[in-house]
């Protein structure tokens, strides 16, 4: 795949394995997740202006969509990868989008996005994506009543740091929502960067000790950690099956 986005068909293989989580079929009964996300998002913003939200590591946006059609006059979708920005762009301004399924081997099976088929057709007008890094937004990202962060925070070079400055985005009392599998890499994330998931000494550090340290100071819970389970299709025999921890917070 190019930046032009100019195949007919999306035919690069994570690609389309985002696609398809974004805006495919449930598999093993699991809803979709960042409908699901969305939706969680809503029911904590209740009662809460619902002005501008930014839904940072978007991908391919279905939880931009999602928010515009709860309520919000604005949505802005950020994502590291101008691959996936390239695509969400393209479904907003032409409503469809076709990619290439792997199968099996070199077989694919060919799908369509539809916007309109998924009711989400009225709202695109109200969604923005742009390509950013979550760690270092330029100043004009910033005034949000809501600040979304799904399957992000480890893969981010400095999660530390994207904790320390997100409170500058939102809005007084605005809310910050964080969805993870904590699957930290050194790939990613130098292990000095991980919020959790190694030992201090004989101390077990979990990954949600390291959020709530990091955002005390700034932020109160709103609510329990809950789970939120996430399938990826690799392919026709092989998933991904995940289960990712939701936290949200209020700015003070």
């Amino acid at each position: 795949m190019n930046d032009a986005c100019e195949p007919a068909y999306e035919s690069d293989a994570l690609a389309a394995q985002y696609c398809d989580a974004h805006y495919g079929e449930e598999h093993f009964g699991v809803p979709n997740a960042p409908a699901a996300c969305a939706e969680v998002c809503l029911e904590l913003m209740e009662g809460r202006a619902k002005g501008h939200a930014l839904d940072l590591g978007c991908a391919l946006g279905r939880s931009s969509f999602e928010l515009a059609r709860g309520g919000f006059r604005r949505v802005t979708g950020l994502d590291f990868s101008a691959s996936f920005c390239c695509l969400a762009n393209r479904l907003r301004n032409e409503g469809s989008l076709r990619y290439a399924l792997p199968e099996e081997g070199e077989l694919v099976s060919f799908r369509v996005i539809s916007l309109a088929e998924l009711g989400l057709e009225h709202v695109r007008e109200r969604v923005s994506f742009h390509r950013a890094d979550a760690c270092d937004l330029p100043p004009a990202f910033a005034g949000y009543d809501l600040v979304l962060a799904a399957n992000l925070i480890d893969r981010l070079h400095s999660p530390r740091r994207f904790l320390s400055s997100i409170r500058g985005r939102l809005k007084p009392g605005g809310v910050l929502v964080i969805s993870s599998p904590y699957s930290w890499m050194e790939e990613h994330t130098r292990k000095a960067e991980w919020l959790g998931g190694y030992r201090d000494g004989c101390r077990a550090v979990w990954s949600l000790d390291g959020l709530q340290e990091a955002l005390a100071p700034h932020f109160r819970p709103l609510g329990e950690p809950r789970p939120l389970p996430f399938v990826i299709r690799e392919s026709r025999r092989k998933f991904q099956h995940s289960i990712a921890e939701l936290t949200a917070w209020e700015l003070l």
